[in-house]
């Protein structure tokens, strides 16, 4: 990386594309909306959330996210393990399966390892689950992309 680059402004794609960022976040609002009518709570959809935000290494969102997990309910215990998940029995089968769909839609493996991960979390959560957390994945990679491309800053708190 060139080492002056990280002092030439950013350009905040949600600023300079207001449409674009509009149409994301009325995209959002329609999946929260499929996320409720399918029956999965606030907690689980910002775990996965957080979860996406660390494998894309967006601080914004893990900023963000983290924070609406907390206020959720999500334990800071499972916010902590939260990369290791598959290493613990602190996750219940419905997380387990929402994560397993998470991170395939944002790692997009291989056809067959994509069809094995996927076969399992499919037999844990109905259709209409397994859509609208595709589609939690799908905006959440977005917003990051976003997020980071704009290099959106993490303010400090007290």
């Amino acid at each position: 990386m060139d080492p002056t680059s990280l002092h030439t402004p950013a350009l905040f794609l949600d600023k300079s594309n207001p449409y674009i960022w509009k149409a994301l976040n009325a995209t959002a609002l329609k999946v929260q909306a499929a996320t409720d009518a399918a029956g999965l709570s606030r907690d689980l959809v910002e775990l996965v959330n957080v979860r996406i935000s660390q494998m894309n290494g967006c601080a914004f969102c893990l900023d963000l996210h983290s924070r609406l997990a907390a206020e959720a309910g999500v334990p800071i215990q499972k916010l902590q393990v939260l990369p290791a998940w598959r290493r613990t029995d602190l996750f219940s089968v419905l997380e387990r399966a929402a994560l397993t769909v998470a991170e395939a839609v944002t790692d997009l493996p291989d056809e067959e390892e994509l069809v094995e991960e996927l076969s399992a979390a499919r037999t844990m959560l109905s259709d209409e689950q397994y859509s609208a957390l595709s589609w939690v994945a799908v905006v959440i990679n977005a917003f990051n992309r976003v997020s980071i491309i704009s290099r959106h800053p993490v303010r400090r708190r007290p």
